[in-house]
């Protein structure tokens, strides 16, 4: 009998060992799941529930009407370029070069993964915050590198440590990857701890991944500060951001990548040879929303803001406790005096309320014993919500 007759099946063999040892994404079940169901509220989907603002959908009407159907530059189109440094430097004081420093991708989600494959060698280590969002530490895999985790915890606010950062570097360090304002946490970065963590990228010589899309959706006295616009960053750091999230554009999938010049060259021969360029009509209509949508931004924050406060206070009424996140648009309530785990805790909310959530462990294991609240939907839909939330959590304390 030959090895030949061992061999697994090939449906078993076909899959590289990277894809077999990432698992399925921890959102995207519950979403699946609610698909099929009626009279749900969802704060399970991280994007906004207002539509595309309408000054924006109608560049995107007249963009396909004076037949803008064809690719742009691997760079994506220059007038876009030209608007999002203009932009950067007015909100961050930090300039980059339109013709060589930036980048449009297919949403943001692109620009991260562009920048870790460009980026990373087998074995490069990339230190990373958690809970973080689901998809940063596939994206270090599927590059070859390897996620070294340092944790945040409610009783600090999620705040993350910059000793605890520099304790995790070893030789093989290569990179610091950030992601704030943060999802899932709603965390932010004070700044003093963003100007000791720009100290140990630079005492380190490490490179810092910056995915700052949620920028623009920060409340009270928090203001975002670009990595990249700190001392001695620029030069180590790539900038990610895109159109989703503040302009309401998801769908749209626009997102922007910024680096110095000689590591952009690079980031760019990835994104040629599987992208091409971004949707030309969806360039179009991101030009508009920068040059046109300030506005809109700011109403839809605010709306936010609101909504954050509703349902922050809500969950601690219900004697879940939840700190008071500065970014993003999510809360990350602490379910464990209802006796159940992250997963278990969804899961029965979904079928016994149809109230949908996603579990806290799909964001790391420090996201264990906390779920994922979503409040970018309407009011009512909240109070609805916190209403079902609350017979639930009764309901398991006297079970338990």
């Amino acid at each position: 009998m030959t090895t030949e007759t061992f061999r697994a099946p090939l449906a078993e063999r076909a899959l590289s060992e990277r894809v077999r040892a990432v698992p399925p994404s921890g959102i995207r079940r519950f979403f699946d799941i609610l698909a099929t169901m009626d009279d749900v509220i969802s704060l399970g989907v991280g994007e906004p529930d207002f539509d595309t603002p309408p000054t924006i959908v109608e560049a995107g009407v007249a963009s396909l009407r004076r037949g803008r159907t064809h690719y742009t530059s691997n760079f994506g189109t220059i007038e876009l370029r030209r608007a999002l440094a203009d932009h950067l430097e007015r909100r961050y004081g930090v300039r980059y070069d339109p013709a060589t420093e930036i980048l449009i991708t297919v949403g943001a989600s692109e620009a991260v993964d562009l920048a870790l494959r460009a980026t990373c060698d087998p074995g490069d280590e990339v230190v990373l915050h958690e809970p973080s969002y689901v998809a940063y530490v596939p994206a270090v895999v599927f590059a070859g590198g390897v996620v070294r985790h340092v944790a945040t915890r409610l009783q600090d606010d999620f705040a993350l440590d910059p000793s605890a950062v520099e304790a995790a570097i070893t030789p093989r360090t290569k990179a610091l990857f950030l992601g704030y304002p943060c999802n899932p946490t709603g965390a932010v970065l004070p700044v003093d701890v963003q100007d000791e963590l720009a100290a140990i990228a630079v005492r380190h010589d490490l490179l810092v991944y910056s995915d700052e899309i949620y920028d623009r959706l920060a409340y009270g006295t928090y203001r975002h500060r670009a990595m990249s616009a700190l001392p001695g960053m620029r030069e180590r750091t790539i900038l990610v951001g895109g159109f989703s999230k503040a302009y309401a554009m998801t769908g749209w999938r626009v997102g922007w990548l910024c680096a110095p010049a000689a590591i952009l060259e690079g980031i760019v021969k990835v994104h040629q040879y599987g992208i091409m360029s971004a949707p030309t009509v969806a360039q179009d209509a991101a030009l508009t929303a920068l040059l046109e949508g300030e506005a809109e931004v700011e109403r839809m924050r605010a709306a936010y803001d609101g909504r954050r406060r509703l349902l922050v206070d809500g969950f601690n009424a219900i004697g879940l406790r939840t700190f008071e996140p500065r970014g993003a648009f999510y809360a990350f309530p602490l379910i464990t005096s209802t006796g159940l785990d992250s997963e278990t805790f969804a899961q029965r909310l979904l079928d016994e309320e149809h109230v949908a959530v996603v579990p806290g462990g799909a964001f790391g294991p420090s996201g264990e014993g906390h779920v994922r609240a979503c409040y970018a939907t309407s009011e009512e839909e909240l109070r609805e919500a916190l209403v079902r939330i609350g017979r639930f959590v009764e309901r398991c304390r006297a079970a338990s």
